[in-house]
Formats: structure tokens, C-alpha cells, sequence
């Protein structure tokens, strides 16, 4: 049974792949070039990221798929309901990379709050001609700590976020239209824990209240944060877009930003990825990654475990 790994399997779970009986191939094969490869190579289950789409055209193109594996939490990249209605099995790993993009938030909110993303571009250019009027310029930081972060979607990703922020003593608020409460333990490195008892609250009461805002929604029709949920944020307030591309208006996020209601923004996707517009490249206020949330060596080894797991248990 082959299984092609097309946007890469971390070595434990090829494998553990490979120890079952599986024949793994870690290849990266053009989008365009997919339908001919998988049927050339008899490929029985195919594995991706966000990078390969696997649409109808490749689902009924590929006829002996029995599984597709999606390394990571969203599904947009795949025609879910589509490939289910022709029997194959669709996988995914949704707690895998919960931390890992959960620290990616705390490090954008981090570089932002000390202008850090800033000084790493002009320290290089003029630290050591005018290192006073740089410190000047990101004297002005604030902490965390004491502040309320805003966590919009409590799935897997906003909880692992909320930790992190309940750890370092912020308050956190959420909305979720599938939740109403909410227990959220955070553990300490000798095994004791604490829980936090949380109860939903209503989007725009979430962003009048927040100083910071952190969004953790699957991809949507249209977006969760424009023109008007701006106006009605605190002024000063951060915003981090980890989640997916297109939920935020990167055009209302830019005079948000120009205006001073949003002081800071951290960005891992996109709208128009993978080419970003240059105005949210160039733009001082925001602090940029190219869509790395799950991208640690930790949880690509849980992301390829999981997979290797779901695939032997359906096989068995």
C-alpha cells in the first residue's frame, strides 16, 4: 500500500508508517502534475499540508484514493464533503499543532508590545548611528500582564492560546457561537495545574473590552473582522491573525493601523497568500511570519504520528 506524503511526514511517523507495512513516498509533486502521479504510482492514501489542493478534479482524477490526510486543523484545501461522497476517508490532526500556534500568537503579541519587529529592521540599518534615537523610539512598551486578551473561536488553538495568557496573568475573554462556558486548565512544569472558569461573551462586547485580540476561526465566506468591528475596538488595541487568510480586512486593518485604533497587528496568514500585498509587508505596525503556526519540529512529530495512527486503524 503506497502513501504519498506530498507536503513532507516527520521522520517518526514515516516510520511508524513504513514499520506497518506501509510503502511511503515523501516526494513533492506539482499540484499540476498530481492526478498522473498518484495513478502511475498506485497511490492508496495521499497526505498533505496547506500547500496541495485536493479538489474534485484531483478526486475524481485519482479513482483508487481510499484516504486523504490533512496535516495540521483547517480543511479548506480539501473538497471534504466531496471526497466523502465518493468513500474516501478524510483525516486530519486538529490538536497536533494547538500549542505551537498558540506560542506563535504570544510571539507576535510580544515583538509587538516591544516594538520588536520594528527594531529588528532598523538596528541592522542604524544601531550604530543613532542607537539613542532608536532606544527613544521603542521606549514606549507595555506589558501583558493585567491586560485582557480577546480570543475569538474556542476550539483546540483559542484554549492552548488561553493558557498561555492565563499563565502569564492576563484576564481572558472569548466568544464562540458553539460555546458557552468553558474550563480551561493550565498545567506547570511539576504536574500541578489550575483551572479557570469561563463564560462566553458577545463579539462586540469581546471588542470593546479587549487590549488584545486574538483570532482562532476556520475559514469564512466572508470576513470576521472589518471596517465596523474596528471602529468598535479600544484605541491602542493588538490584533493577531494566526488562523486563516481572509477572516481579517487587510484594507480596514491598514487605516485601523494608520489612524492609531490599532496600534499593532501580527500576521501568519494572508489574504492573498502566498503573495502578500506589499502594504502589509512595508507596514512598520505589523509584525510578520509566512504561515509557520504549526511549523516546530514537536508539532510536526505529533502531526505525523497522528496521521500514521488514524491511517494504520483504518486500514486494520
Amino acid at each position: 500500500m503506497k502513501i504519498l506524503a506530498n507536503d513532507g511526514i516527520s521522520k517518526s511517523g514515516k516510520q511508524t508508517l513504513e514499520n506497518a507495512g506501509f510503502e511511503v513516498l515523501a516526494v513533492n509533486v506539482a499540484q499540476e502534475q498530481l492526478i498522473s502521479y498518484i495513478n502511475q504510482n498506485k497511490v492508496s492514501v495521499l497526505l498533505v499540508r496547506s500547500s496541495t489542493k485536493v479538489f474534485k478534479d484531483v478526486i475524481d482524477g485519482c479513482p483508487a484514493l481510499k484516504i486523504i490526510g490533512r496535516g495540521g486543523v483547517g480543511m479548506d484545501n480539501i473538497d471534504v464533503e466531496y471526497a466523502k461522497s465518493k468513500g474516501i476517508h478524510v483525516i486530519n490532526t486538529p490538536e497536533a499543532s494547538s500549542s505551537s500556534v498558540a506560542e506563535l500568537v504570544f510571539a507576535h503579541l510580544f515583538s509587538g508590545v516591544r516594538f520588536l519587529h520594528d527594531a529588528n529592521r532598523n538596528m541592522p540599518l542604524e544601531g550604530d548611528s543613532n542607537f539613542k534615537k532608536l532606544k527613544n523610539a521603542y521606549a514606549k512598551g507595555i506589558e501583558l500582564r493585567g491586560k485582557t486578551l480577546g480570543i475569538i473561536g474556542f476550539g483546540r488553538i483559542g484554549v492552548a492560546t488561553a493558557r498561555i495568557a492565563l499563565g502569564i496573568g492576563m484576564k481572558v475573554i472569548f466568544t464562540d457561537p458553539f460555546l458557552d462556558e468553558a474550563t480551561v486548565t493550565v498545567p506547570f512544569f511539576d504536574n500541578r495545574s489550575i483551572s479557570f472558569d469561563l463564560s462566553s461573551t458577545p463579539l462586540e462586547n469581546l471588542l470593546k473590552t479587549a487590549d488584545f485580540i486574538s483570532l482562532h476561526v476556520p475559514a469564512q465566506k466572508s470576513y470576521i473582522i472589518g471596517k465596523k468591528e474596528f471602529e468598535l475596538m479600544k484605541d491602542g488595541v493588538g490584533i493577531v491573525n494566526a488562523a486563516r487568510g481572509g477572516i481579517l480586512d487587510e484594507v480596514a486593518l491598514v487605516d485601523a493601523l494608520e489612524k492609531g485604533k490599532v496600534a499593532f497587528a501580527g500576521l501568519d496568514v494572508y489574504e492573498s497568500e502566498p503573495i502578500p500585498e506589499l502594504r502589509i509587508l512595508m507596514h512598520p505596525d505589523i509584525s510578520l511570519s509566512p504561515h509557520i503556526g504549526a511549523a516546530t519540529e514537536e508539532a510536526q512529530d505529533r502531526i505525523g504520528m497522528e496521521l500514521a495512527t488514524q491511517i494504520i486503524d483504518l486500514y486494520k
